[in-house]
């Protein structure tokens, strides 16, 4: 194809006088182009292609809607009963034309920005916290216009606790947009997208009392959104790099302290607009929230055990009173509140990220002499004494744990323990050396290689020594010439028994 531009330059060359020949070598064009161009005076051509085969749209919909969109049974029926002549390519070209089957993509518009509009989303990261990477969900609000941001981490995110998020966030400033621009998550959407999508009740209910309601964008248009995005980005490259934490809670921390301090005073963009003092011209346009808003919360039933706990979480907490039976738990963001008939018994603040296990009671009371039922019981001595064997044992250990966890990983280690004591040293680590060479996990078998490496002969048994003497002891003597137990009682109970 030859460009515009160069067939008018032809087309001057020829009148200026210029050969075909020299038209060609100075241009680079074959001579019969050349000829071709001048012929038809540097015009481009138009040329309009004609479907040799044309196929009624009606009839390629409803075939379409009939074969489920199988384009080689719609190639069959139209040659087989239409008994049109065309070839499978052709086909396909006609129905990408004809749209059948895709989503029309419509074009996002552009929205100003206006005051009185935030933004909320979440995505993932894998954080170092302490020695080890763990994976983190961060939850982020941006106000549209002013730019503030508020980040919080979480290790899973849900319904309530995007609740907390939002009354955490709101509290702090103090205002709320009129509307919140989210992506088209399940954890507020009940079905639909966009502009058809259906906010689920309880979330529509929960907006009301700060005075904003959650809008979704078009599906594929997370531009609509896109100053939140924009702030993960300055998330990943400007909060994560050169910081390090210990765990959740500095995490959480240092972020409070970036989105709302750091950042909250820094320039933005060439307009070098400060987001703290755009917020306080956005406040006017924005909803004040109500002096108390009643903080979120998920109610759970638990029952007391005989010794005054409850569990929770994994926790164990210590209710008041010398009273059983079910109480009503309810689970805030942060604490933990028991109420019996309507009365708060106690009130508990949530541990740290990752604490299990653990047994809590009010601050300023006796501790209570007894713990808790059913609590588990960690194996962490086990697994020290074990590894401090042999280099054998650990790196067996190393390989066994990997698939295991949970009760598994606990009654594994309990179980080998137990067998670790019940033969010899030697032999316990001759058995541990087989099944890591055969990469055997099963205690069953663990036990088995242990009996068969007895039976080869080449494994000492434990010897007992008896002293024969022990018939002439004063005790044994005398235990010969004691009365004989009366079992009577035993035989009437068996009596009692058949008769009944």
């Amino acid at each position: 194809m030859i460009e515009a531009d160069k067939r008018k330059a032809i087309c001057e060359l020829h009148k200026a006088g210029l050969s075909i020949r020299t038209i060609s070598r100075h241009l680079g064009v074959d001579r019969k182009t050349v000829r071709a161009v001048i012929k038809q005076e540097g015009e481009m051509p138009q040329i309009i292609r004609k479907d040799k085969i044309e196929v009624d749209q009606q009839l390629l919909s409803r075939l379409y809607g009939e074969c489920e969109g199988r384009i080689q049974r719609i190639y069959e029926k139209l040659v087989e009963q239409e008994g049109l002549t065309l070839s499978y390519p052709t086909l396909t070209k006609i129905i990408r034309e004809l749209e059948l089957g895709q989503t029309k993509s419509s074009r996002c518009g552009k929205v100003a920005d206006e005051p009185g509009e935030m933004q909320h989303d979440t995505t993932l990261y894998s954080i170092a916290l302490g020695q080890r990477k763990v994976p983190v969900v961060a939850s982020l609000l941006y106000f549209r216009y002013s730019k503030m941001r508020y980040l919080k981490f979480y290790r899973s995110f849900n319904r309530f606790k995007m609740k907390c998020f939002f009354h955490e966030a709101l509290s702090f400033f103090g205002y709320s947009g009129s509307v919140c621009i989210i992506d088209n998550t399940n954890l507020a959407r009940l079905r639909g997208t966009g502009k058809d999508a259906i906010i689920t009740t309880e979330m529509e209910q929960f907006g009301k009392q700060y005075g904003f309601s959650y809008v979704c964008h078009e599906k594929g248009h997370a531009n609509r959104k896109a100053g939140n995005e924009r702030s993960f980005w300055t998330v990943e490259t400007n909060f994560l790099p050169g910081r390090s934490f210990q765990d959740l809670e500095d995490l959480n921390k240092q972020a409070l302290e970036w989105a709302t301090v750091r950042m909250a005073n820094r320039p933005v963009g060439k307009s070098a607009l400060i987001p703290s003092s755009a917020f306080e011209y956005e406040k006017p346009y924005l909803v004040k929230l109500p002096p108390y808003v009643s903080p979120p919360y998920l109610p759970h039933v638990r029952v007391i055990d005989q010794y005054g706990y409850l569990s929770f979480d994994g926790n164990y907490y210590w209710v008041p009173g010398s009273s059983r039976g079910e109480v009503k738990l309810l689970q805030y963001s942060e604490t933990l509140k028991i109420y019996r008939k309507r009365e708060c018994l106690v009130e508990y603040h949530l541990p740290k990220d990752g604490v299990k296990n653990q047994v809590f009671t009010p601050d300023g009371s006796p501790r209570p002499l007894y713990k808790p039922r059913h609590r588990s019981h960690p194996t962490e001595q086990e697994e020290r004494k074990l590894r401090a064997l042999d280099v054998c044992v650990d790196t067996y250990l190393n390989f066994a744990l990997k698939e295991k966890s949970g009760e598994q990983k606990h009654k594994f280690i309990r179980q080998l323990f137990i067998l670790q004591q019940r033969i010899t040293s030697s032999l316990f680590l001759k058995t541990i050396k087989r099944a890591q060479r055969y990469r055997i996990t099963d205690l069953r078998s663990l036990e088995r290689i242990a009996l068969l490496q007895m039976t080869e002969g080449d494994m000492e048994t434990l010897s007992i020594d008896i002293d024969g003497q022990f018939q002439d002891r004063e005790a044994y003597r005398e235990g010969r010439l004691s009365d004989e137990v009366d079992l009577s009682i035993y035989e009437k109970m068996l009596e009692d028994s058949t008769d009944e």
